[in-house]
């Protein structure tokens, strides 16, 4: 069962980080990925950057945690999680979770499962560039309740 987890600044090529995750196993029938990119705006105005700060060591325990949390939970063969940190643009990839499986029932469960975790729970801190100025991005309650409808209480509500 492969696990590859990637905190890098450098973006990142789908197409490759999918063949390197389905490589030579023939049992996969399935692969879900999602991918999120930096938006021009956010829900208080325009957005001209984003720059994401993490812990190293500690980000990619929390989300080696919860791939482990997933394992218990989706019967899945492999996932890939990157993460970018640093000063990105509008439109640039911030964030890859792909998860093969032998059905696809499986993959969109355990990929949904992995973003919604991920997006309340890995120590990541946001801060937008704005034309106001800069700003620390909070956790939105959507966050919040999405991972919630998994049976976890996001421990930043």
């Amino acid at each position: 069962m492969a696990s590859e987890i990637s905190i890098q600044t450098e973006d990142f090529d789908v197409s490759d980080e999918v063949a390197r995750l389905r490589a030579q196993d023939a049992r996969v029938g399935a692969v879900c990925c999602f991918v999120g990119t930096v938006r021009d705006r956010s829900g208080s105005g325009q957005v001209s950057a984003m720059e994401l700060e993490h812990y190293p060591g500690m980000t990619e325990k929390s989300i080696a945690a919860m791939i482990d949390e997933a394992r218990r939970r989706f019967d899945f063969y492999g996932v890939r999680v990157i993460h970018r940190v640093g000063l990105l643009q509008p439109e640039d990839q911030i964030v890859l979770v792909a998860v093969t499986s032998a059905h696809r029932g499986e993959s969109f469960q355990a990929c949904e499962f992995l973003m919604d975790y991920l997006k309340t729970q890995a120590p990541f801190w946001k801060k937008e560039e704005t034309p106001e100025g800069s700003r620390w991005v909070d956790a939105r309650e959507s966050d919040d309740a999405a991972l919630a409808r998994w049976g976890i209480v996001a421990s930043n509500a």
